[in-house]
């Protein structure tokens, strides 16, 4: 079985079927789609990848070694996402009001600032490709004890994610509590990953260092090419990490390693303080817990959920599949050239070039429906070496 390390590594259920002339793009479900949409005068048709065409060649992912410090280079050609970088490469998801990805999108229709500039798309892309994702999972004596609601939700919430993954996808699981600890590097063998998960019984420490966690993993994995992420299952509380919030957002912004969070105990802590057994610092405290974990998710480019029922769990799941497995990637050369190791603000937009207005999305009934895209809020510029 193939291995590669993470530190020694390194559905679609609908389909777009026009965009039209006047920036309607309208899209229906896949069962409904057979015949697609007559090619009217002026109208431009969005065939979709058929189903049984070859998936997209998968980007080489790169090793890098346990200590950070030994990462290889780089082939020649490969598009990235680096702050030494001349061409910035963002990948891209395009999510109906359902969660599902929509593909087909031109790339007329995608425009990218940069600091409020437009940029020029120089490469555009859709495919499919195998994930590579390392499970970040809170447990600690804080939340996790032994047979305790918040651990049985832990377990839950971990093993439901590792069975939704396909065989060719990689994945590694690390858990924190006072430090985040390998328990298994990236493999596309799911039983190195389960054996990892059987360490989660007894919980060491009572500390929960979210942003030592976070940030460790996030620049251990920025050199991995390809579709990656981070699936962080955790309370969001963070107890004792050597660095702030702050400190924290800035690292997971340059990693630029999309990160996934499952907030946990949702439902338990709605039932405390209902029944009045959480107080006003408590109260406080988990609701800034939530606002980290939606805050590291959005500026990463990727999502954030709080489920207060285990029926939620596998729209979570595939929510997060729809949005990492079909991608847009999107490459363009900053008009920006300074090197001076600024933050760059990024927002990708759909638009109707012909009228530069929001492009509407309708779906099979022709009604205008809601889109999110989820894409990096960003990327650090490199600093001139003297």
């Amino acid at each position: 079985m193939k291995s590669k390390a993470l530190f020694s590594h390194p559905l679609t259920a609908a389909v777009l079927v026009g965009v039209l002339a006047a920036g309607v793009l309208t899209w229906i479900p896949k069962a409904s789609a057979q015949a697609g949409p007559k090619k009217e005068s002026g109208e431009t048709v969005a065939r979709p990848r058929k189903k049984d065409a070859p998936p997209e060649p998968e980007l080489q992912k790169i090793p890098s070694k346990l200590n950070k410090k030994g990462a290889e280079a780089l082939p020649e050609g490969v598009p990235t996402f680096r702050s030494d970088s001349v061409s910035v490469n963002v990948d891209v998801a395009v999510l109906d009001n359902k969660g599902r990805f929509i593909p087909g999108i031109p790339a007329g229709n995608f425009r990218i600032l940069e600091d409020n500039v437009p940029q020029k798309i120089n490469q555009f892309a859709m495919g499919e490709a195998p994930m590579t994702i390392c499970m970040v999972i809170e447990f600690s004596n804080l939340y996790q004890q032994y047979w305790s609601s918040g651990w049985y939700e832990t377990l839950q919430a971990s093993y439901g994610f590792l069975e939704t993954l396909k065989p060719e996808d990689y994945v590694a699981v690390v858990a924190y509590d006072l430090r985040p600890e390998i328990l298994s590097d990236f493999a596309t063998d799911k039983r190195k990953a389960y054996e990892a998960m059987q360490r989660l019984r007894i919980a060491a420490f009572s500390e929960s260092n979210l942003y030592d966690a976070l940030t460790d993993t996030a620049e251990r994995m920025s050199e991995i090419e390809g579709r990656k992420a981070i699936v962080v299952i955790s309370s969001g509380v963070d107890t004792f990490s050597k660095q702030t919030f702050d400190q924290a957002r800035k690292r997971l912004q340059s990693a630029g390693v999309p990160i996934y969070a499952i907030g946990i105990m949702q439902a338990l802590r709605e039932i405390f303080d209902a029944r009045g057994w959480m107080g006003p610092i408590q109260r406080l405290d988990f609701l800034q817990a939530d606002n980290q974990m939606r805050t590291f998710a959005k500026e990463s480019g990727g999502m954030s959920f709080f489920p207060r029922f285990f029926g939620e769990f596998p729209g979570i799941y595939g929510a997060i599949h729809q949005a990492l497995r079909n991608q847009y990637s999107i490459t363009y050369t900053p008009t920006n050239q300074a090197k001076d190791g600024k933050f760059r603000k990024l927002k990708v937009e759909l638009v109707n070039p012909a009228t530069n207005e929001p492009l509407r999305v309708l779906d099979e009934k022709n009604k205008p429906i809601k889109y999110q895209i989820v894409a990096k809020a960003g990327y650090t510029a490199p600093r001139e070496v003297e």
